[in-house]
C-alpha cells in the first residue's frame, strides 16, 4: 500500500450532518485531477456542522477513510477538511501600502494583503480564508493582477471568512484521533465552488447554495471574486422531520419516503399516485397520496428559498447575480426543486454536480459530492503553489551556492 506523498495524491474529507465523504484524487502529469478512491459513510454524532459526540464521529470518519484507502490502494496520512456551521461569518476589508520600486512586485501584493487581513478579530475566532477581490493602484480601480504595474500606492479589497475556534478544534480533533493531519480547513461552499462553477458564472454573478441535511451554505461571486459567505442552520432534516410528524412515521422511514417519493412542487404530482407509509409502534402501514406528501414538502422548501433570498437582500447582492443560482448538496436533488427555485427567485437555477475530473468520475457524479471534489481541486492548487515556491527557493539556493563556490575559488 503506497503512501499518498509517493503518488502525488490529494485527499478531501467532507464531514456533513448526514454523511461523511472521502475522495482521493491523483494529480496526473498533465495537471488533471483523477479520482482513484471514494469512501462514504452515514455520519453519526454530527448536528448542523458541529460535533455532538466525538467518539461516534471518529468511528464514522475511520470507516469512510478505510473504504477510500481500500479502493485507492494507498495509506492516507493527511486531508483537506471541509467545515460548515452557523458559526461561520464573513467580512470585507481594505488594505493600503506604498509601492516600493515604482513597480508592483510579489512582495508588495503580499504586504497589502497582510495589511488588509490585520483587522482585530476576537480570541475565540480564527481566520479560515483571506481572498483577494481586486486591487487599485493610485486612481485605477478593478485590477485583477497588479504585478508589474507602475504606481505610488496600492490598495486591496479582500474577503475574510472566519469560524469559531472551538468548533474548528473539535472537528480537527476528530480527524487527528484517526491518525490524520488536517492540511487545511476550507469553508464547504467555497470548496464546492471549485468543483461546480465556471469562470463565466463567477464573473457575471452567481449564488451557490449547498443544501445539506443540517445547513445551507451560501457563497456569492460577482466580478470573478467571492463577495459574501453565510450558513443558514436550517436544511433537509427539517423536511424529514415534517414528514415524520405529519405522517406519523419513524424518522428513518420519513427520510426514505422523502428521497424516493417527495416532490418540491405539488402541481408536478398526479392526484392518483399512492405510496405506502410505515407506521410507528408496530401498527400496520397506511396508503397515502403522493400529492399530500408534496403538499407537506412544498411549504418547507418555500421557507428554505425565502431564507436564502433574505440573506442576499441583507448583504445587498440580490440584484448582482445575473447568472442566477446554482443548487447542490443532497437536499437539492429532489424532483421539482429547480422549477420551484426559479419560481421563487424569479431567476435561472440549475442543479450542479462536480465536473473537470477524470478517472473514476462516475463515483462522484452526484450533487452530494460537490464539496469533497471541490476540496480535491483546492488541494491540487495548493500543491501546485507549494511546488512553485519550492522550485523558486531551490533556484535561489543554487545561485547562492554558485556564488559561494566562486568566492572559494577566487580567494
Amino acid at each position: 500500500m503506497s503512501k499518498i506523498t509517493d503518488r502525488n495524491l490529494v485527499v478531501g474529507l467532507d464531514i456533513g450532518t448526514s454523511k461523511i465523504s472521502v475522495a482521493v484524487g491523483e494529480i496526473t502529469p498533465d495537471n488533471q485531477l483523477s479520482i482513484v478512491g471514494v469512501g462514504n459513510q452515514p455520519a453519526r454524532g454530527m448536528d448542523k456542522g458541529g460535533v455532538n459526540d466525538l467518539n461516534l464521529v471518529i468511528q464514522s470518519i475511520q470507516r469512510a477513510i478505510n473504504e477510500a484507502e481500500l479502493m485507492a490502494d494507498c495509506h492516507i496520512t493527511s486531508v483537506y477538511l471541509g467545515i460548515s456551521g452557523k458559526h461561520i461569518s464573513c467580512q470585507n476589508e481594505n488594505g493600503m501600502v506604498p509601492i516600493n520600486d515604482k513597480e508592483v512586485m510579489q512582495d508588495d501584493v503580499d504586504n497589502v494583503i497582510h495589511t488588509a487581513r490585520s483587522v482585530p478579530i476576537s480570541a475565540e475566532r480564527r481566520m479560515l480564508h483571506v481572498l483577494p477581490q481586486e486591487y487599485s493602484i493610485d486612481c485605477q480601480d478593478g485590477i485583477k493582477s497588479p504585478i508589474g504595474m507602475s504606481g505610488v500606492r496600492m490598495e486591496a479589497k479582500v474577503h475574510i471568512v472566519t469560524c469559531a475556534n472551538d468548533m474548528a478544534k473539535n472537528i480537527v480533533k476528530c480527524v487527528e484521533r484517526c491518525d490524520l493531519k488536517a492540511d487545511q480547513l476550507i469553508f464547504s461552499a467555497l470548496a464546492s465552488s471549485y468543483a461546480i462553477l465556471t469562470d463565466d458564472e463567477k464573473e457575471l454573478g452567481i449564488c451557490i447554495v449547498d443544501m445539506g441535511a443540517g445547513t445551507m451554505d451560501i457563497a456569492v461571486f460577482t466580478g470573478g471574486a467571492l463577495r459574501h459567505t453565510a450558513v443558514i442552520p436550517v436544511a433537509g432534516n427539517q423536511v424529514t422531520s415534517d414528514i415524520a410528524k405529519i405522517f406519523r412515521t419513524p424518522l428513518s422511514h420519513a427520510e426514505d419516503i422523502k428521497v424516493q417519493y417527495a416532490c418540491a412542487l405539488r402541481q408536478m404530482v398526479s392526484m392518483e399516485e399512492n405510496i405506502e407509509v410505515p407506521s410507528v409502534g408496530g401498527r400496520p402501514a397506511r396508503s397515502m397520496s403522493r400529492h399530500t406528501l408534496a403538499e407537506v414538502v412544498e411549504p418547507r422548501y418555500q421557507e428554505l428559498f425565502e431564507l436564502i433570498q433574505e440573506e442576499l437582500r441583507e448583504c445587498g447582492l440580490e440584484d448582482q447575480i445575473a447568472a442566477g443560482y446554482v443548487l447542490t448538496g443532497g437536499t437539492a436533488k429532489m424532483e421539482g426543486v429547480v422549477e420551484f427555485a426559479e419560481e421563487v427567485f424569479q431567476m435561472p437555477a440549475r442543479i450542479a454536480q462536480p465536473f473537470d475530473v477524470c478517472g473514476l468520475k462516475e463515483y462522484v457524479s452526484d450533487p452530494t459530492y460537490s464539496t469533497v471534489v471541490g476540496l480535491l481541486h483546492y488541494g491540487m492548487q495548493a500543491h501546485q503553489q507549494q511546488n512553485k515556491e519550492q522550485k523558486k527557493s531551490e533556484s535561489v539556493s543554487s545561485i547562492g551556492s554558485k556564488i559561494l563556490a566562486w568566492f572559494k575559488g577566487e580567494f
